[in-house]
C-alpha cells in the first residue's frame, strides 16, 4: 500500500471504502490473487494531497513526505476521482521521466507502485509544503496569464521539484526537531537509487 494523507476537502470527493478506492480494491485483489510480494516499509509510500480548484478545474496536488517530490493532476471529473490510483501512477511516472530518471530508476518506481490507502492528513510540516507549492502554482498562472487546462501536469511538477524545500527532522534522542533542506527531484532519484541497491542486496542474499 501507498499511504496517501488527504485533506478533508479531497476525502469528500473520493468514493472510499475502508481506505481504498474502487480501482485500488481491484488492484489489491489482483495482487493478492497473483501472489505478489508485499513490500514492507515501502519508501515510495507516504504522500500528502489536497484538492485545488484552479480556474473552475478540479486539480489534485500531491507531495511526497520524505523527498517533497510533487505530483500534479489537472482537470479531474467525477469518474476520475474513483480512478485516482491510475492518475497518480501515470503522473508520477511521467514526471520522473521528465526529471531525467534513468531506466533502472523508472523500473524501481514501477516496482514500488501499489494501491493508495486513503488517510487523513497528519503532518503539519508536509502540509506547509503543500500549501506553499499550491501558492506557487497560483502565482505562475497569474504571472504568465496562463490557463490551467493548457498546462502540462508533468512539466509543472518538474518546475516545482527543481527548488529547495525545508524538511523538519528529529535525530534520535534529540529534544527538538531541526530543519533540513532537500531538492525534491534529486531526493526522489536518490530514494529510487537506494531502493535499487536494497533490492540487489536482498536478491544477493
Amino acid at each position: 500500500m501507498l499511504n496517501l494523507y488527504c485533506t478533508q476537502k479531497l476525502i469528500a470527493k473520493l468514493p472510499v471504502n475502508e481506505g481504498l478506492l474502487p480501482e485500488g480494491e481491484q488492484l489489491q485483489a489482483d495482487l493478492v490473487e497473483g501472489g505478489a510480494e508485499i513490500i514492507i516499509n515501502n519508501p515510495l509510500s507516504g504522500w500528502h494531497a489536497n484538492l485545488l480548484t484552479l480556474q473552475r478545474r478540479n486539480c489534485i496536488l500531491l507531495v511526497h513526505n520524505q523527498t517533497r517530490f510533487p505530483v500534479f493532476i489537472i482537470g479531474l471529473r467525477k469518474p476520475d476521482f474513483a480512478a485516482l490510483d491510475y492518475h497518480f501512477a501515470d503522473c508520477l511516472m511521467n514526471t520522473l521521466l521528465k526529471v531525467g530518471a534513468n531506466e533502472d530508476q523508472m523500473q524501481a518506481a514501477q516496482d514500488l507502485l501499489a494501491p493508495v490507502s486513503i488517510n487523513k492528513t497528519n503532518n503539519r510540516s508536509v502540509q506547509g509544503t503543500l500549501n506553499q507549492v499550491a501558492g506557487d502554482i497560483e502565482h505562475m498562472l497569474w504571472y504568465d496569464n496562463a490557463q490551467i487546462i493548457d498546462c502540462s501536469p508533468y512539466k509543472t511538477a518538474v518546475w516545482l521539484a527543481d527548488r529547495p524545500c525545508s524538511v523538519k527532522s528529529r535525530e534520535e534522542g534529540a529534544a527538538k526537531s531541526k530543519k533540513d533542506w532537500v531538492w525534491p527531484d534529486k531526493a526522489m532519484l536518490k530514494l529510487l537509487d537506494n531502493a535499487i541497491k536494497q533490492k540487489g542486496m536482498l536478491n544477493y542474499e
